[in-house]
């Protein structure tokens, strides 16, 4: 029996990083179950052009609740009031002298009876989410599937950018832009209990990363984080019917559950290792600045 293609995410580092500000972790679950939608690639293994990209999408309950593991009703109302929130939202990204604020979509549109929404990205957003050959965020969606904290979420994506070296430094006012708490938790200690710190501590039960981190300080201070954590392995293979090389990632394994568990096998099968295409010669164009 054929396997299920794995849902993959395809963002820049720009989009990565950016400020997504009000979000809930439903609100942005369902965000980026609707950027999974997106990417693919052809017959030859190579990522589909920019131009080619659709815009609208649409998502189901049902899907939310086997993507997220999820009750079914539980999902119908998390796709209902993303809905609300995606259509009012605009992302904060940094860019080279300043910023862009840009809307996440144009349309959005709930179908009650029909348990499923339609979104349209805008025309800003999608070059950020265009599958460019460098500076580009990449994983499986299964692979966050587990988390209950936004914070972990997020965490977990920003160590996508580093995984071939196995450590992350971050500003303190960085984190605290990723994580959309600028103003929010304005004690340290409140900030690492209620945020990083319990990040750490779930994506080390769900993966054996070895994540850690350590606290860099200006005086008494703590103005940064050095994060390290088990580094993903890189392997170039050479495929014979496409003649181009290809990137394989073998990351970190997941934590042994127990039997009982329903993140067993199924979370396991295919989404700790995956192929992305690198094409010599195709090197496609983008509107996006260096990733500060």
């Amino acid at each position: 029996m054929k396997k299920a293609k794995q849902l993959q995410i395809y963002k820049s580092k720009e989009l990565n990083n950016s400020n997504f500000d009000n979000f809930t972790l439903n609100d942005y679950q369902v965000y980026i179950n609707l950027i999974a939608k997106i990417g693919g690639v052809d017959n030859q293994g190579s990522y589909l052009p920019p131009e080619t990209l659709k815009r609208e999408h649409v998502l189901t309950a049902k899907e939310f609740s086997e993507n997220f593991n999820t009750d079914l009703t539980y999902s119908y109302r998390a796709i209902k009031e993303a809905v609300n929130k995606l259509m009012k939202t605009d992302i904060k990204i940094k860019e080279a002298g300043g910023y862009v604020r840009i809307n996440v979509c144009s349309k959005a549109e709930y179908k009650e009876k029909q348990g499923y929404i339609t979104i349209k990205f805008t025309d800003d957003i999608m070059p950020y989410l265009a599958q460019v050959t460098e500076k580009f965020t990449l994983y499986n969606l299964k692979e966050v599937s587990q988390f209950k904290s936004i914070y972990s979420l997020r965490l977990y994506e920003l160590l996508q950018d580093f995984k071939d070296t196995g450590y992350m430094i971050l500003s303190i006012i960085k984190l605290r832009e990723c994580f959309g708490i600028v103003d929010k938790l304005k004690l340290y200690a409140d900030l690492k209990r209620k945020t990083f710190a319990h990040a750490v501590e779930e994506i080390n039960a769900t993966y054996k990363m070895n994540l850690k981190f350590e606290e860099i300080k200006e005086g008494r201070k703590v103005t940064s984080l050095r994060f390290t954590f088990n580094k993903t392995k890189i392997d170039k293979r050479y495929n014979n019917q496409t003649g181009k090389y290809t990137n394989e990632y073998t990351k970190p394994a997941v934590v042994t559950k127990s039997k009982k568990s329903a993140t067993s096998d199924g979370v396991l099968d295919g989404q700790l290792s995956f192929e992305d295409s690198k094409q010599d010669n195709q090197h496609i164009s983008s509107t996006l600045g260096k990733w500060l």
